[in-house]
């Protein structure tokens, strides 16, 4: 009897074996996964369904699925996903003989989808809002979710940057002249998302950092860097991790160089409403979806949905788009996703972020650049006491170094250490550039396009320009001709030599500069710089202000305002040193002789009989200190530029006059002091502010007291006075401020055009007060070419406002002179509109 039963089972058993192959034999299957189209990372749980057959699945937490239908016949597949425009895919002969590998049995799929589709608002009456309950349970709960909760964590991390063209035309670049050289670049192009996108650059970092929370300290040690064509370890360091970091934690999320509202803010309810979608379980732990959508238009919000893990309420997944009208320049689209996991029983760590970025600088149906930032996190250790020991032997609070060979890591090296493979697209970047440097045709586009941008051109080891300089006229000199020649690293990369000849055809008078600069150290900065000067002063002070000796001033100078003329014959030596970033100081010997021209009381009135020296020539030798801690710098060959600091950045400056020293003629002592910073104060835009202040003793003529900074010419001036005329006012103890917010779109958002010009509102103050001795006023007032003015203790007041962001670039200054009173009879220094151009995200 058992026997029987036995045998009964094993037939029952192959009869459904049988039926099963037969069923599975005849059934077809359609899989792949769903990802997002601009960003490439997996969408989980979408909804996928044939309209007609009725059946479906959802995407796994992966993004991939497998829908299985009896048989062929023609359908249409329909994707949907909360924030993300449906997407219909037509099942048909056509379709299944294309992405059919194996005679038509299954076909596979890779589904993109475009974020996008918001449905209208509807106001429902309910006692309970699950989606606020669930932003209050993820807010107090950030404590003890945030990373930065831990007293001190270390990983390793992998950065990759990838930068590509899209929105390509392929056939119209193959007829275009110019890049017929290139056409084996046109083959690159990737048209398998139906957009056509070309790889133009890749970088990677793999890098150890360190994290500490009190003292606040980091410590990023980077191991190796893979790029080609920028050999610059300041740009290599900002490639780095340490300003990468992105933690949705925050209130506020930088984008560019805006703050964003987070929608786990701990005021997000005031800017964001949320939804709870549904729940999945993954891995035997409860994922709660919830999404979120701005509550006005125009402001800087975001728009996606995030994964909830159930009672830790912890982030596992997030995903932030920019929403609509979002207040920033250039970008079409933008996604931002982090992914959290167990990095053991208890701890949510972020594994990997990835930042997405579709640039269109000349509109959406505009060629564009779409940037990927993909950084992923591996060996992640915290609060162990090695950690801190790390981070002892810094210098500053947060310090960057490379380890040895970092630069010159071998191809094998990175096939073992990445993180993650390239793919086919992005390993065939590396090689394309390579072939396109040793282009000479490539170089002269490069060099041509650069020179225009920049105005300099490097011919052999030698750069000429700027070309912005060459012509140019007033009503002294005429017509004014000068050309620039310097050397570039090929001459010697620590050796910088400069000088530019100028012609003036009305003065008949040559002018020029000669300078030099050796660099002994780059880390920390150490160089000395000579220069030797003759020619009229142009006004300009700083590298971002526009001087007479430029052709754009000729056509926006202000009527009516008697041009003035100095020369100037400076020769100066100075030594910089520098003990930690942001920390340094210049020791500097400078002689000068003044020579006024045109409109300003003449040598003859300052000859002397003392014998000491010469009128009008002045040694001088002093010190500026200059502090700004945790500064941070980006290097050119021989020069950098502040990126600026997170604290107030501190100057103080101190000189003395010296008598008998190359017929100098004046005993004095002089001292400046300024204290600015740039803060971000969302979301109220970001303030700037500089107080600053000094005084100098002593009996003076008037180009050696404070001359206060005035604009003769309707290009707005950040460091000037702009209702005031260069010369016009004078003093020896001064004080003063400039002060500017800018916080975005302000009223402008209320507006339904200037939100969707995305202009920017602003306002701006500038003042300041002097007093002069008694001895300088009879000194420079009291003769028949004064033209000089005294506060006399009063405050001089600017205040201004205006539009910002007018097609991207321009920015329009309204500014009012309000004190002191009375105000000038003439207008012009009353009230002036004033222009600039900026571009900014």
């Amino acid at each position: 009897m058992g026997w029987r039963l036995f045998c009964k089972c094993i037939i029952l058993l192959l009869l459904g074996l049988l039926i099963e192959h037969r069923a599975n034999a005849q059934e077809k299957i359609i899989r792949g996964y769903v990802k997002d189209k601009l960003s490439d990372e997996r969408i989980p749980f979408a909804s996928l369904k044939l309209k007609i057959a009725q059946t479906g699945s959802l995407s796994d937490s992966s993004g991939g699925f497998i829908v299985r239908v009896p048989n062929w016949s023609a359908d249409t597949l329909e994707i949907t996903y909360v924030g993300y425009e449906d997407l219909r895919i037509p099942i048909n002969p056509s379709v299944i003989s294309q992405f059919s590998k194996d005679g038509g049995k299954s076909i596979d799929l890779i589904l993109s989808m475009v974020r996008g589709k918001t449905t209208a608002e509807v106001v429902v009456k309910r006692k309970i809002d699950k989606g606020y309950l669930m932003w209050k349970r993820i807010v107090k709960r950030k404590p003890f979710n945030d990373r930065y909760r831990f007293t001190a964590f270390k990983y390793e991390l992998y950065n990759k940057l990838e930068l590509d063209l899209n929105r390509l035309k392929k056939d119209r670049l193959k007829d275009m002249g110019l890049l017929k050289p290139f056409g084996f670049i046109l083959e690159n192009i990737d048209t398998t998302e139906g957009q056509p996108f070309l790889p133009i650059y890749l970088t990677e970092t793999i890098s150890d950092y360190y994290y500490q929370k009190s003292p606040w300290r980091t410590r990023e040690i980077i191991k190796a860097v893979k790029t080609i064509g920028i050999n610059n370890e300041s740009v290599s360091k900002l490639l780095g991790g340490t300003d990468q970091n992105v933690n949705v934690y925050n209130n506020f999320i930088p984008v560019f160089d805006k703050q964003f509202v987070s929608p786990i803010s701990d005021n997000g309810d005031a800017y964001y409403h949320y939804k709870v979608l549904d729940s999945q379980f993954v891995a035997g732990r409860r994922l709660i979806h919830m999404s979120f959508t701005p509550k006005r238009k125009g402001e800087n919000t975001f728009m996606g949905d995030c994964w909830v893990h159930d009672s830790t309420w912890a982030i596992q997944k997030m995903t932030l788009a920019l929403s609509k009208e979002a207040n920033i320049n250039f970008v079409d689209k933008l996604s931002l996703i982090q992914e959290y996991k167990l990095v053991n029983d208890s701890v949510w760590f972020l594994v990997k972020d990835k930042f997405v970025a579709d640039i269109a600088p000349i509109g959406k149906s505009g060629f564009g650049v779409i940037g990927r930032k993909t950084t992923t996190y591996r060996d992640i250790v915290v609060n162990e006491q090695y950690i801190r020991d790390s981070i002892a032997r810094n210098k500053v609070q947060s310090e960057i170094l490379f380890a040895a060979g970092a630069m010159q890591k071998a191809d094998s090296f990175w096939d073992g250490s990445r993180h993650e493979q390239l793919s086919k697209n992005e390993a065939a970047i590396y090689a394309m550039i390579d072939t396109l440097q040793k282009m000479p045709i490539f170089k002269k586009y490069v060099t041509t396009i650069n020179f225009l941008a920049t105005g300099y051109r490097n011919v052999g080891n030698f750069e000429i320009g700027p070309w912005f300089n060459w012509f140019t006229g007033n009503s002294w000199e005429g017509f004014r001709m000068r050309f620039d020649l310097g050397t570039n690293p090929r001459f010697n990369k620590d050796l910088y030599l400069h000088g530019y000849l100028a012609y003036g055809f009305g003065d008949k008078a040559f002018k020029g500069k000669v300078e030099a600069k050796y660099l002994f150290s780059r880390s920390p900065r150490s160089y000395i710089h000579g220069s030797y000067t003759k020619d009229l002063d142009n006004g300009q002070v700083y590298y971002d202000e526009i001087g007479t000796d430029n052709i754009f001033a000729l056509a926006i100078r202000k009527n009516k305002i008697p041009l003035k003329f100095m020369q100037i014959q400076e020769s100066k030596l100075e030594y910089f040193t520098e003990w930690s970033p942001g920390i340094s100081a210049t020791f500097l010997g400078v002689h000068k002789v003044f020579e006024p021209l045109q409109n300003l009381p003449p040598k003859e009135l300052f000859e002397t009989s003392n014998g000491k020296g010469e009128a009008l020539t002045n040694f001088e030798l002093g010190v500026r200190v200059r502090f700004g801690y945790n500064e941070k710098f980006l290097e050119t060959n021989f020069n950098r530029f502040s990126l600026g600091s997170p604290y107030p950045i501190v100057e103080f400056m101190y000189a003395r006059g010296i008598p008998g020293v190359f017929h100098s003629n004046y005993k004095y002592d002089k001292v400046y002091l300024s204290v600015s910073d740039y803060l971000k104060i969302a979301p109220y835009g970001s303030l700037y502010y500089n107080f600053f202040g000094g005084g100098v003793t002593g009996t003076l003529p008037y180009m050696m007291l404070n001359v206060i900074p005035g604009n003769e010419i309707y290009y707005y001036n950040k460091y000037a006075f702009n209702l005031m005329a260069r010369w016009e006012y004078i003093g020896d103890r001064y004080a003063g401020f400039n002060i500017e917010h800018n916080f975005g779109n302000g009223l402008f958002r209320f507006i339904p055009l200037t939100r969707k010009l995305k202009f920017r509102q602003f306002w701006s103050a500038k003042g300041i007060t002097t007093s002069i001795s008694p001895a300088n006023k009879e000194l420079n007032f009291n003769n028949p070419y004064n033209n000089f003015k005294d506060l006399d203790g009063k405050l001089y007041l600017e205040l201004g406002t205006g539009v910002d962001n007018i097609f991207k670039v321009f920015r329009l200054d309204f500014v009012w002179r309000v004190l002191p009173q009375p105000l000038p009879a003439d207008r012009v220094s009353r009230f002036g509109i004033f222009g600039s151009f900026r571009l900014a995200f």
